[in-house]
């Protein structure tokens, strides 16, 4: 009886089918995977089996957005705050990309996918670490969506590392202050060759950004839901989009 009044809960949230103009489409989505704890609790399910079931909704997001033309998608899939959880769970954490890439690069390659990362790798373990550079090495040639992962990453350190750099290079005298531009900093970032994303979603309900991309989301479109990252799929991207598709995008002008 629960299951079936959660199982309705769920589809009354969802909105009609929505309609998605092709020529307005975001080129950069970024994703706060949030909630897989909550949804298996919920459930009265270990919290590793909610990761295991947000594991899926990835790859459902990321088919979704390559079908809308979505050119360039970042997950948040692990913080730098993200350390303070119980080590059995940060454990499960490390080796989720493991098991998703394990599963999923053969399809990915299959379907032109790039998958790139952005993050502190010094910090990871050994086995996470190479998961992902094969899976970069084995799809740099690829032309299709770039699936960005967001591991080991921390908004603030990255600016504070990209400050660092850019205070060496004026110590040595190789930059002058002058030369500091947003051109500048934007090419020290960790997503330096991503465009800005336009887009930011966030699951689960909540209504911040978590250290999340704190530069590049000066300008981007926020959409948040309540629900929860493991119920994520094709419709919710959709609606998300639709929602975008109706805001008109100033960047502090009048039109």
């Amino acid at each position: 009886m629960i299951k079936r009044v959660q199982a309705w809960l769920s589809r009354k949230d969802r909105q009609q089918p929505v309609e998605i103009s092709p020529d307005n489409i975001p080129r950069h989505v970024a994703v706060i995977m949030d909630g897989n704890g909550r949804w298996a609790k919920r459930r009265g399910l270990p919290r590793v089996v909610g990761h295991q079931n947000g594991m899926k909704a990835v790859k459902r997001a990321t088919i979704a957005a390559d079908e809308l033309g979505v050119e360039f998608l970042t997950m948040y899939a692990f913080s730098t705050e993200n350390w303070k959880r119980p080590k059995e769970e940060v454990d499960y954490l490390m080796r989720l990309p493991v098991e998703f890439l394990a599963i999923e690069l053969d399809e990915l390659i299959e379907k032109n996918v790039q998958v790139r990362m952005m993050g502190d790798t010094d910090a990871l373990p050994s086995y996470t670490r190479k998961a992902m550079e094969e899976a970069v090495s084995r799809t740099q040639g690829n032309t299709g969506l770039i699936l960005n992962f967001a591991l080991n990453y921390g908004g603030r350190k990255e600016i504070e590392d990209c400050m660092r750099s850019i205070g060496k290079d004026i110590q040595s005298g190789a930059l002058s202050p002058e030369d500091i531009t947003t051109d500048l900093i934007d090419s020290r970032m960790l997503s330096g060759g991503l465009p800005d994303p336009d887009l930011l979603i966030r699951t689960s309900g909540e209504m911040r950004l978590s250290n999340f991309m704190l530069w590049q989301l000066a300008y981007s479109e926020l959409w948040f839901t309540d629900v929860y990252w493991p119920e994520f799929d094709k419709e919710h991207l959709h609606q998300a989009v639709a929602e975008y598709q109706r805001r008109t995008r100033r960047y502090g002008g009048l039109k």
